[in-house]
């Protein structure tokens, strides 16, 4: 019961994380059209949510949740492949993505004002806008991941001896 539970949390936390990193990526094209003035101002007002509450969930999913998990289902095979997986899709993500790409172009720009803006500005925004993508692609394959480690582990419909069920074969796939 402990593990259907912490999975739940698991694929709950790298839903959340997930989120945000696909709000981001729903937001792109249209950031991409704005001027420096309009874009800086965005960044320093609607993002307070991101990181102080997405952070927490990032953190927990990357620090405790996926590691734990894990650990958990380290002699369930081919459950563990699959949350291994999963688990390294958002490491990958924090830990190169977030920390290489998006976290020094946070630094940048959360020292600018609307006035303020560099010459170069594209450069970091560019750099910020497409490393939520990335991000957004690793974290949708690593949920995706956690939910197969799930599935692979669905009892598999047998045969039945029943004649009205016979055409049913393993997978519940009809012949």
């Amino acid at each position: 019961m402990f593990l259907r539970i912490w999975r739940f949390i698991t694929i709950i936390l790298a839903a959340l994380a997930m989120g945000t990193t696909f709000a981001h990526t729903l937001e792109l094209p249209a950031k991409m059209n704005y001027d420096a003035e309009f874009w800086a101002t965005l960044q320093q007002s609607l993002y307070w949510g991101f990181g102080h509450i997405g952070g927490y969930v990032e953190a927990a999913t990357v620090f405790l949740a996926t590691p734990v998990l894990t650990f958990l289902v380290r002699k369930q095979r081919p459950a563990f492949q699959w949350t291994l997986a999963g688990t390294v899709c958002f490491a990958l993500a924090f830990f190169v993505i977030f920390l290489m790409f998006t976290e020094p172009m946070n630094r940048e720009f959360f020292q600018w004002t609307p006035q303020s803006v560099p010459a170069d500005w594209t450069e970091v925004r560019n750099q910020w806008e497409y490393s939520h993508v990335a991000r957004f692609i690793l974290h949708l394959m690593g949920l995706g991941a956690f939910l197969i480690s799930v599935l692979v582990e669905v009892p598999v419909l047998e045969r039945s001896h029943n004649p009205s069920t016979s055409g049913i074969a393993q997978r519940g796939v009809r012949k």
